[in-house]
């Protein structure tokens, strides 16, 4: 039987929840650096999957877009960088050629 209380009792030690939240907010800083807002990171992702959808099956449920910071060729910083993880379930037949 499944403790109703349970549900609302943290389930993560402190430490790794203080890393999730400052990992959240490097995200926050890193979009507002950029000038992109979570609706242009989702109309983005929407555009993304349609013009890959043309060419293959993806894994919607476990696509990850987002905006991160990786450091700059000349060593002098970082930069952003558009991150995307989409998983291929298979190719599409080619209606070309």
């Amino acid at each position: 039987m499944l403790d109703f209380f349970s549900f609302f009792k943290k389930k993560n030690d402190p430490a790794a929840s203080g890393s999730v939240a400052k990992d959240r907010l490097k995200l926050v800083l890193v979009h507002d650096r950029v000038n992109c807002s979570s609706q242009v990171l989702e109309m983005l992702k929407t555009d993304i999957i349609k013009v890959i959808s043309n060419y293959m099956e993806i894994d919607e449920e476990e696509l990850d877009i987002q905006i991160t910071q990786t450091p700059s060729e000349d060593n002098n910083g970082t930069v952003p960088v558009l991150y995307a993880n989409i998983p291929i379930k298979s190719m599409k037949k080619s209606n070309m050629g």
